[in-house]
């Protein structure tokens, strides 16, 4: 009898076995907050990446936005200005690298495929630097990347996670 109210009062063990109840829910929250905290990295990184694409855009020169379309459009020949394929192409470097020549990518996976620039124009706005045009054209660039896991190996389920961003700019053609 004595030896088993001595068993109940022993606490050798408690440490442990608190360690062990305890430890996979520490482990969750902290892997989840690595993650929490390298999805707002990401998204930090498509968002600046996206509103410097925009910018650029809009220093671009007033010739290519010539007509009020969904695209930018071709310049004159003749006027010794890129083909539009090398502005589109520099817009989506600037966006994801942040360099018109190009570079790494800001984020892991993420492509010229994934940026989106179209333009679109403002009728109403006919005066000041815009007088010459008739209208105001704006610039949007957007897109779209797949989110790049920590821990997707650890169980961490991310397989549809999208950031996406946009990013608008008036035209001033400096």
């Amino acid at each position: 009898m004595r030896r088993s109210l001595t068993l109940w009062r022993c606490e050798s063990g408690a440490a442990a076995a608190e360690l062990a109840l305890c430890l996979p829910m520490v482990m969750v929250l902290m892997f989840g907050g690595f993650e929490a905290g390298n999805y707002m990295l990401a998204e930090h990184k498509v968002i600046k990446g996206v509103r410097d694409g925009a910018r650029y855009a809009a220093r671009l020169p007033y010739e290519y936005y010539t007509g009020c379309g969904p695209d930018l459009t071709v310049p004159a020949s003749g006027t010794g200005l890129p083909s539009i394929a090398d502005v589109k192409e520099d817009i989506a470097n600037v966006t994801l690298s942040g360099k018109p020549g190009g570079g790494v990518a800001r984020i892991y996976g993420w492509d010229a495929a994934d940026v989106s620039v179209s333009v679109s124009c403002h009728a109403a706005t006919t005066t000041g630097i815009y007088e010459d045009l008739g209208t105001a054209p704006r610039v949007l660039v957007s897109s779209k990347v797949a989110y790049p896991s920590l821990f997707g190996a650890l169980g961490f389920d991310t397989e549809g996670a999208i950031v996406r961003a946009q990013a608008q700019a008036a035209v001033m053609g400096l």
